[in-house]
């Protein structure tokens, strides 16, 4: 690697593509360094237990993928990217037999919702009906809004407590569904901004869906990388960065990383007021991950849940906040909240005929490697009687497996860092553009920055903006 490059980018998740993508564009040349054998950070798709069953090894459901600014602008379809759509976006099954459901219809949501019709409808409609203007001024570092009115009456939702918003609500139901929106934020409902996570996937929801990708997240990595090297950038696979020092002659070098590795990596290059920031940074609760081969389908009590390719499995939102509250003091509930995906049943190239896949995952403490396979089984098994007897194979991923896979994934935190009020915006260290890092040719790209975590781009882009006005005098 004698050659110089404009940026060198460490790391290949949807955020490092996304930046070589903004810099290709603007006429830089750039090399994008991959770890593994396959591009994708947490985008990947394998035969993880037996040949011809298709498993998406970390994210599988993509509510932000057509909700991304970034993404929405670019033509990935032709890339070969194609996404399939379910009559649910999300169902959430109760212990008497019924369910609630996120449909794209905001009218049909609201139906189902009783006496909280109005009252979800009054909260999300609004921002449905701004989206493209909340999305420009959220997804990324802070800046002073064009519309600031509009953006205080979203923020003055956003960043109430899971647990506060949920006063909003008198029907079971309605109580359920938000927490099963709020527990993607992974953190505990009595946390202040708990309530964004679980607002802002409900309104995409109903205004782009939450697809999935036609053979596994590994084809939005594989359209994006196909973009990506069709505008002249270079890729290197099965290469660990170990040290900077290893790397070609650059003028820049972006990390797709957290915070941790980039100390490893590149922390003599580094300022020691700034390592100690990123010392700092916090990491939030892991996940324990399962996939499953089945005979036939998931035999929920509730058929409808079958029509969602995303299932929501704790019951009330007292249980779900209770199990999500004692994980995040090291605590292990019983009956933990569990994330399930059914995309076989909607994809047909992801498993042989009569056969399904399942994903399913659950929080536990950061760094945990504890076997918790039984509580999750039986917390599917609750909801679908009868689950345990159709498994004929299965696999399990503690959070120092999900690491080792993905070295993002910090103790098992997919989120590149716990995204609570101190770490929002002032991620992963308190500047205007959080991206920079003390040493001018270092950047940061990766889901430790804003807008944090999720397969959208938007901070590999936002990174990439700012490199190629403080380096190369371009602006986008």
């Amino acid at each position: 690697m004698s050659k110089t490059y404009d940026v060198i980018i460490v790391g290949s998740g949807p955020n490092g593509i996304a930046a070589g993508i903004t810099l290709q564009k603007a006429g830089l040349s750039t090399l994008i360094i991959e770890g593994r054998d396959t591009v994708g950070g947490g985008m990947r798709t394998a035969d993880l237990i037996e040949p011809g069953y298709r498993h998406d090894i970390c994210s599988a459901i993509h509510p932000m993928a057509l909700a991304s600014p970034f993404f929405t602008a670019l033509d990935l379809r032709t890339h070969g990217l194609e996404f399939i759509f379910t009559k649910y976006q999300a169902a959430h099954p109760f212990d008497d037999g019924s369910s609630a459901f996120l449909s794209r219809s905001i009218s049909e949501t609201a139906e189902g919702l009783g006496l909280d019709r109005k009252v979800y409808r009054d909260l999300i409609d609004p921002i449905v009906s701004e989206w493209d203007y909340i999305a420009s001024a959220t997804m990324g570092p802070f800046e002073f809004p064009k519309r600031p009115l509009l953006l205080a009456k979203f923020g003055l939702q956003a960043l109430k407590p899971a647990a506060t918003m949920v006063n909003k609500f008198k029907e079971t139901h309605t109580r359920g569904l938000w927490a099963g929106m709020s527990a993607h934020a992974i953190q505990p409902f009595t946390n202040i901004a708990s309530s964004a996570i679980g607002l802002i996937l409900s309104a995409v929801g109903h205004k782009y869906g939450w697809p999935i990708p036609k053979g596994g997240s590994q084809a939005i990595a594989d359209a994006l990388v196909s973009l990506y090297t069709s505008l002249g950038g270079e890729l290197k696979l099965n290469y660990f960065v170990e040290n900077i020092d290893e790397l070609a002659p650059y003028n820049t070098v972006m990390f797709d990383l957290t915070p941790k590795q980039i100390l490893k990596i590149a922390g003599h290059r580094l300022s020691t007021a700034y390592k100690k920031k990123l010392e700092s940074y916090r990491y939030g609760m892991g996940v324990f991950k399962m996939d499953f081969i089945i005979d036939g389908e998931i035999p929920f009590l509730d058929e409808r849940c079958g029509d969602a390719a995303t299932v929501h499995l704790g019951n009330t939102y007292e249980e779900i906040a209770a199990a999500e509250s004692l994980t995040s003091k090291g605590g292990y509930p019983e009956k933990p909240f569990v994330m399930l995906a059914q995309q076989s049943k909607f994809d047909n190239s992801r498993a042989p005929a009569g056969k399904n896949t399942v994903w399913a995952y659950c929080h536990v403490p950061n760094g945990s490697i504890r076997d918790v396979s039984v509580a999750v089984e039986n917390q599917i098994e609750r909801f679908a009687p009868g689950f345990k007897e159709r498994i004929t194979a299965k696999s399990t991923m503690n959070t120092a497996q999900l690491e080792a896979y993905n070295p993002n994934y910090i103790g098992g935190d997919i989120n590149g860092g716990i995204i609570d009020i101190r770490q929002l915006f002032t991620r992963p260290t308190v500047q205007l553009r959080p991206y920079r890092t003390s040493n001018q040719q270092i950047y940061i790209c990766s889901s430790s920055t804003p807008p944090g975590g999720g397969v959208h781009g938007m901070c590999g882009y936002h990174a990439a903006k700012t490199v190629l006005k403080d380096r190369f005098n371009i602006l986008l």
